[in-house]
């Protein structure tokens, strides 16, 4: 990754700005903040009752948390969405493809130089996590599965940011169509299987409104699988095994009717962090083919043959 020219250049205009170090400081001020305001009502508490709530520390670990993942969510997609549309607004980007860089090289350094400023504010976020570890209750594998969560949640925002600025003319228009897209992913999905669970419900009370029980036996069917893609599900699912309720998984399964559990929703946590980066790589596959539709081979064939045809 060193030698990519993209990377470097962008690297090298991110340190020189002060616009990275400004949100690391308000980021990690507003996380410090809240943990010592929480970590002061704890201590007052004690004071008067002599008892500790260890579940509060799991509160703020739970908070950060959040907030770290509505952060790489939303923040991801404003920093790809505009880095291959605003070359070609700019009418730089046909310069870069005239050089030795392939369309390649030119997504995925614009796809790293976005994940090292995000993963800066993630580690910069680390003592504020470690304060959960002085009253136990939170792992060093619980915060490793966390991680995990972050860079396929990274990855998948990065490459919906990195393929609609490929595939759109207008740096607007591809961050309008990127969040409209995570949004689907997001509520969308709930939202398809909640619609179809409650028709499915109603269809079953209005054919045979005498047998009871029947609306209760209807599902959403294999729309539930299109919760794997929803990376708010996932976590949900993480954060709520982390904090002791071991029974999340199943009820995130019956959500939408009652329905037999199999290997692909027993597993949901793994398959779900599987799906959303083959979904990243899928995305980051179309941005590099839209880049140079032609294909730089082709071009070049069709160039030897030219000279061929002369001679």
């Amino acid at each position: 990754m060193r030698g990519n020219p993209v990377y470097k250049r962008e690297m090298t205009v991110s340190s020189r700005s002060i616009r990275v170090s400004v949100i690391m400081m308000v980021f990690n001020s507003i996380l410090a903040l809240v943990a010592l305001l929480n970590m002061y009502s704890m201590t007052s508490q004690v004071r008067v009752t002599a008892e500790i709530s260890y579940a509060s520390f799991l509160d703020l670990y739970v908070f950060v948390a959040a907030i770290e993942f509505l952060m790489l969510v939303f923040i991801m997609p404003a920093l790809t969405s505009g880095s291959i549309s605003g070359e070609r607004e700019r009418q730089t980007l046909n310069l870069m493809l005239s050089t030795q860089m392939t369309p390649f090289q030119i997504v995925i350094g614009k796809l790293m130089s976005s994940m090292v400023n995000m993963a800066l504010l993630v580690v910069s976020s680390f003592p504020v996590f470690s304060l959960v570890f002085v009253y136990g209750g939170i792992r060093i594998t619980d915060l490793a599965l966390l991680l995990l969560l972050y860079l396929a949640v990274a990855l998948l925002s990065a490459g919906l940011g990195l393929c609609f600025s490929a595939v759109c003319r207008r740096s607007t228009v591809a961050t309008a169509i990127s969040y409209g897209f995570l949004v689907f992913l997001i509520a969308g999905t709930y939202a398809v299987n909640y619609f179809i669970w409650s028709m499915a419900q109603m269809g079953a009370a209005s054919y045979v409104n005498q047998m009871g029980g029947i609306a209760s036996q209807v599902n959403s069917g294999g729309l539930i699988y299109l919760m794997l893609f929803n990376p708010a599900v996932t976590f949900y699912q993480i954060i709520g095994v982390q904090t002791g309720n071991r029974e999340v998984s199943a009820q995130v399964i019956q959500w939408f009717g009652s329905r037999s559990s199999n290997p692909i929703l027993d597993a949901w946590i793994p398959v779900s962090l599987i799906l959303q980066t083959l979904l990243a790589l899928l995305l980051l596959a179309v941005a590099v083919r839209a880049v140079d539709p032609v294909g730089r081979h082709q071009a070049g064939s069709r160039k030897r043959e030219a000279r061929e045809r002369k001679r």
